[in-house]
């Protein structure tokens, strides 16, 4: 299985040449039609993008105040390595927040690159003054403390309908969250930088008036929207 933290300039490639609707499209492409997340999962301020190799873990509801104020989010924060974004995800309290600026300061600590959240984020101005990507959900003011824990990280999750597991690559940007699987990440950026090539030939076409069913070859990658 390929392993992408292998090939660095992955990264940097997708931020300064690409969106996720190119790469969407090139997932389609390639038949992986399920990894766009939810379009409720969006960035907690504006301007927001987060790029980065996946860690995910599972939240699941609970009952009771017990030792622990947030059971297994420590754990989880701190296994954190440089360029992760944490993917948060499962089973999701209705009512509590399950991510908030002290974990936020701590998982920039340890240089990740975000967080994406399946569940309410609280401490937005906290989060946008540390200027660290969070997209999530919804928002709300509630602890988890005695509604939420953490059940399991490291391991594969689902989050806002998309499997995600250790290593992919998760983009999002204003347009929302799209999920590249480790085992496409060679083959999704040429054909996601062929459609951005495609497409900025059509764009040429088109502000000079040609008209769209004319102005797209039957060969071109580009997307009609």
């Amino acid at each position: 299985m390929a392993d992408p933290r292998k090939e660095p300039e992955i990264l940097d490639t997708i931020r300064s040449k690409l969106d996720t609707a190119l790469v969407s499209d090139a997932l389609d492409d390639l038949g992986a039609h399920e990894q766009v997340m939810r379009s409720n999962i969006r960035p907690v301020y504006d301007g927001a993008t987060v790029l980065g190799y996946a860690y995910p873990a599972i939240t699941v509801e609970m009952y009771e105040v017990g030792d622990e104020g947030y059971p297994g989010m420590p754990e989880t924060v701190d296994s954190l390595k440089p360029n992760d974004v944490l993917v948060l995800g499962g089973h999701r309290p209705s009512h509590a927040c399950i991510w908030g600026d002290l974990v936020s300061v701590a998982a920039k600590a340890r240089r990740a690159n975000g967080a994406v959240i399946d569940g309410n984020t609280r401490d937005i101005h906290e989060i946008i003054k540390l200027q660290f990507p969070v997209f999530s959900s919804g928002i709300g003011i509630a602890t988890p403390l005695g509604r939420a824990r953490v059940s399991a990280h490291g391991c594969p999750v689902r989050c806002g309908g998309v499997l995600v597991n250790a290593g992919d690559i998760v983009f999002g940007d204003i347009n929302g969250v799209v999920v590249i699987p480790r085992e496409l990440v060679t083959e999704v950026i040429p054909l996601a930088l062929k459609r951005e090539k495609g497409e900025e030939t059509l764009r040429s076409k088109l502000l000079k008036g040609e008209l769209m069913r004319s102005a797209q070859p039957k060969d071109s990658d580009s997307r009609w929207l």
